[in-house]
Order: C-alpha cells, then structure tokens, then sequence
C-alpha cells in the first residue's frame, strides 16, 4: 500500500526528484540503471504504467488521492506519495502541475536498432533536434500516423524529458524508439549504413533542387523506408543529405520555404506510409 507522506517542509531532498535536479541528472549517465524520468498527468502515467515502466515516487494535490489517481495509487505498490494543496505543490516545483500529479519512474533499458527494426516497413529518424517540444510533437505523430518506431541520433534530446513527455501525451510510451548510435562520431556515416545494412532506404527530408516530392510513386513504392529529419534550424546535415537515397521535400506555396519540423514530420508520415 502506498505511503501518504504530508509535505511540510518543501527543502527536504526526498522532494529533489521532482523540484531540484535537472534532467541530466536525472538521467543519471554515469549510472544509468539508476536513472529516472519524470511523468506528468494521470493519463500519462497509466500509458508508462501499461508499458512495464517501474514507479518510484508520486507528486500529487492531496484532492486526487482519492480522485483520478487513484487507480494510480493502487497499481503503484508501497512507494512514497508526497501530497500537499496546489499552491505547495507549484511553490515547489516553480509551475502549476498538469492535472496535479507527478511520477518518477525508472529509466528503462533501451532497446536494440536491431530489435526494434526487425519488422519494421516506416521508421523515423531523428538527426539533432534538440526542441522538446519539436520531439515530443514528432513521436505523437509517428505513434498516430503509422510509423513502426523512432530512432535517434547522439545530439538528439531526450525523449523521456519531462516535457517532451507531456507534449507526446505518453506516446513514447507506445512506439519502440532507441538511439541509432551513442557516440557523435558515429553519425552519420556509421548510422546510415546501419540502416542500409538492415534493408532499408534512406529519404532526407530536406530543401534541394534535385529533391524529389513526397508524392512521387517511387517513394510510396519502397519496402523498407527510413525517414530522416533534421534540427530546427539548420535542417539536415550536407554529409546526411549526401549519404541517403532519396532526397525529400515537401512542395509549398506562397513563398513559404518549409514547415516546423515537427509540423513536417506529420506530413511525411502520413505520405510516407505504408498504404
């Protein structure tokens, strides 16, 4: 059963996991086993819960002990929740709670590109984007619009970033996702003939006068695709570009050059699907 923990004094480091650390540290890479990551919002919570993901501590207004989480509570065994009104709970963690719980959980063990990728037809690949917003927009979109997994590069963010959570509203608990490589020295040259050697062609989204558009039956037409975006600002690498088989734009009007990244990865999936 889990133990309520009244907060009467906001200091306390049992609170740190969820007001003093910053993301590395809870990421904790010395000692990743150790590791943890925050979730935000009972919906998803459950979607991490449903996932295998290992609970370690609650953050909650003490209205929703009985109220929408605690089915939460139930399923989360002996692990301490620490409760207090909403305005404690914002004066600890400097913002308003989303929904007024909080979950730490453990990082999980990533998964192979080989694992993941072993039946995949669509996967996305994520080269740089350091926006947690963007990322958290991107795996929304690859989980809703038919993508088999997502695979990162080493300058990618992290996807279990607390935001970049809230903004997927849990899909990264839903779709396989990994790094294509730890070490920046391994992208992209390493990476992409990872992906070659798995079967897959390579398309990168990006501005070229000999891009070919999304729309071309050829595209569709691939087996194995892997759809390759860049960071916010500078798009694609040239030594990315150069080393993919398909260069993919998608065509626009009224003088506008390109789409946010995350709006354009919504369009590549869908276009890009299997059908």
């Amino acid at each position: 059963m889990a133990a309520i923990i009244e907060i009467t004094d906001i200091t306390t480091p049992e609170l740190d996991l969820f007001a003093r650390l910053t993301e590395a540290q809870l990421r904790n890479r010395l000692e990743p086993e150790k590791g943890v990551f925050i979730a935000e919002s009972p919906k998803v919570i459950r979607l991490a819960l449903d996932a295998g993901h290992i609970p370690v501590a609650l953050l909650m207004e003490r209205r929703h002990i009985e109220g929408q989480a605690k089915d939460i509570l139930e399923r989360c065994g002996d692990i301490p929740v620490y409760t207090a009104d909403r305005h404690v709970l914002a004066s600890l963690t400097g913002y308003p709670l989303t929904r007024g719980v909080l979950c730490a959980l453990r990082r999980p063990k990533l998964p192979t590109v080989e694992a993941i990728c072993r039946d995949a037809r669509r996967v996305a690949v994520l080269e740089g984007i350091v926006d947690t917003t963007n990322v958290g927009a991107i795996f929304r979109s690859a989980a809703a619009l038919h993508m088999d997994a997502v695979l990162l590069s080493p300058t990618c963010c992290d996807p279990l970033n607390r935001r970049a959570v809230r903004v997927s509203m849990g899909t990264v608990f839903q779709i396989p996702w990994t790094r294509l490589a730890e070490d920046h020295t391994q992208w992209p040259e390493t990476g992409l003939r990872r992906l070659h050697d798995l079967g897959f062609e390579t398309a990168a989204m990006a501005l070229s006068d000999t891009a070919v558009s999304i729309d071309d039956p050829k595209l569709k037409a691939v087996q194995r695709l892997a759809i390759i975006l860049g960071t916010e600002g500078d798009g694609l690498a040239h030594e990315t570009i150069a080393g993919c088989d398909h260069t993919v734009c998608i065509p626009m009007s009224h003088g506008v050059d390109s789409l946010n990244v995350a709006a354009a990865s919504a369009v590549a999936f869908w276009e890009l699907r299997v059908r």
